[in-house]
């Protein structure tokens, strides 16, 4: 083709992208520079798609305008109508896309190269490592979709022999993988996927759903690991180098989310989220004492005269678009000499940065917003916390409850404060289904109703003059 780059100048217009992209990841560690960090990964996707376009490789552009607009459209739809409070399964359903992709390329490469007779053992090991990463991400990520989504419960589902089940089916997928890269067997190609696609599913279902920003950080990793396994088959760099890139930091920000949450990154993957507890659990005896409830006045009284204020916003806020309602009672407090901030736990939300990247739509100044390690020691000298859709994220079980499924769970001490203000719709417990037994402390009072509506009374009263 008259107007294709040379190897030379593809290779170069791949390490810029290359280059970017790792500032994008660099600029996504902070909400101060997440918008730049997305510009950088924007700008170095569109080098890299236009030098791969103008390859010498591409022979009839044809079917890729179709397919390119065809899938143009379809994220133009998606971006313009999807809800942040969905993004988690837009997220999840995304990595399965990726997972689809490796699988389709590689067994389309075996079939290119068996026809041209021009199969190898290598080229066959990286066809296997394609198809059976990319299958377990498929699975794995729509597992999580209909979790994430509502459309199967987020509690764990397990089962007598689990694990090994699936041992047996990993065994048995890598010998099958083995025997297609020496024989190039169609038998073993087929029953390697299939079982690779079962073994994606098996995988999550016993992940229940206070795990969830794990496992949707952990499927991001498997995507990347898709992605480099396809750029062998294609003899890609750049594909190569970001799948690596992204593998490496999925898993990274994985195992830092499983030291927030003490948990093991091997009892997430191989493991449910529950335990078998003896007993009547701490929960039980402080659900027989009840619970008190309060109005939006009496909310407003203890604030509006507080020296500080710590909001902890949680899902809750996510469902209620309650942020810029947040936002303006956050101004209208600070005009009365309030010191409000806001605590994120790391796994707030359905997926990491959830809380952060809602309070930045909502123009909260990143100054006012901290993270646990940050804010904790704060708790004991502020006058009201106020929990908002958060739950298990402030949950004393995790400290007081041995037979709590998510004790020694690092938490927000909103329990420390003077006086703990918690917006809930009802009493149902967090994700995780574990009761709080915040809600029962002598300090703490729980205000029903739609987070933003009862955000918006407080405004409304803090405009009135107060009470």
């Amino acid at each position: 083709m008259e107007f294709a780059l040379n190897a030379n100048h593809q290779a170069l217009a791949y390490l810029v992208s290359a280059i970017l992209f790792i500032f994008a990841l660099k600029g996504l560690t902070h909400p101060a520079t997440a918008r730049r960090g997305n510009l950088f990964g924007m700008v170095g996707m569109a080098i890299a798609i236009t030098a791969t376009l103008a390859g010498a490789e591409i022979q009839n552009y044809g079917l890729i305008v179709v397919g390119v607009s065809i899938g143009a459209l379809i994220g133009i739809v998606i971006a313009m109508r999807i809800q942040m409070t969905a993004m988690p399964q837009l997220v999840a359903a995304l990595h399965s896309f990726v997972g689809m992709a490796a699988v389709l390329v590689a067994i389309g490469t075996f079939l290119n190269k068996r026809a041209a007779d021009a199969l190898d053992p290598l080229l066959m090991g990286e066809l296997s490592a394609g198809i059976v990463i990319g299958a377990i991400t498929f699975t794995g990520s729509v597992i999580a979709f209909t979790k994430l989504q509502g459309i199967v419960s987020g509690a764990p589902i397990t089962f007598k022999g689990q694990h090994a089940l699936n041992a047996a089916i990993g065994v048995v997928t890598v010998l099958l993988a083995v025997h297609f890269a020496m024989t190039g067997s169609t038998l073993s190609l087929l029953v390697m996927t299939l079982l690779a696609f079962v073994l994606g599913g098996t995988l999550i279902i016993p992940i229940g759903g206070a795990d969830m920003p794990v496992v949707i950080s952990m499927l991001n990793s498997y995507s990347g690991w898709a992605a480099a396994a396809t750029g062998f088959t294609l003899h890609n760099n750049l594909l190569i180098i970001v799948g690596a890139l992204v593998g490496f930091s999925g898993a990274i920000l994985s195992y830092i989310m499983c030291r927030a949450m003490n948990r093991s990154i091997i009892n997430v993957v191989l493991g449910g989220f529950g335990s078998d507890g003896g007993g009547e659990s701490a929960g039980a005896v402080a659900a027989q004492k009840g619970v008190k409830s309060a109005s939006v006045d009496d909310a407003v009284y203890w604030m509006e005269d507080a020296g500080k204020v710590i909001v902890i916003p949680g899902y809750g806020m996510a469902v209620a678009q309650a942020q810029h309602a947040l936002k303006e009672m956050m101004e209208l407090l600070q005009e009365r000499g309030v010191d409000v901030k806001f605590g994120i736990h790391p796994v707030a939300g359905r997926m990491p940065g959830h809380m952060n990247v809602l309070l930045a739509e909502a123009d909260i100044p990143y100054d006012n917003v901290q993270e646990m390690d940050e804010i904790n020691s704060e708790f004991q000298n502020t006058d009201v916390a106020l929990v908002v859709g958060a739950n298990d994220v402030v949950n004393p079980a995790a400290k007081e409850d041995r037979s709590s499924p998510i004790y020694g769970m690092p938490i927000l001490e909103a329990g420390k404060a003077r006086q703990v203000y918690f917006l809930k719709r009802s009493m149902r417990p967090g994700y995780s289904g574990v009761d709080n037994l915040l809600f029962y402390k002598d300090n703490t009072s729980l205000i029903f109703g739609d987070a933003k509506d009862t955000i918006e009374g407080i405004v409304t009263a803090l405009k009135g003059g107060g009470h």
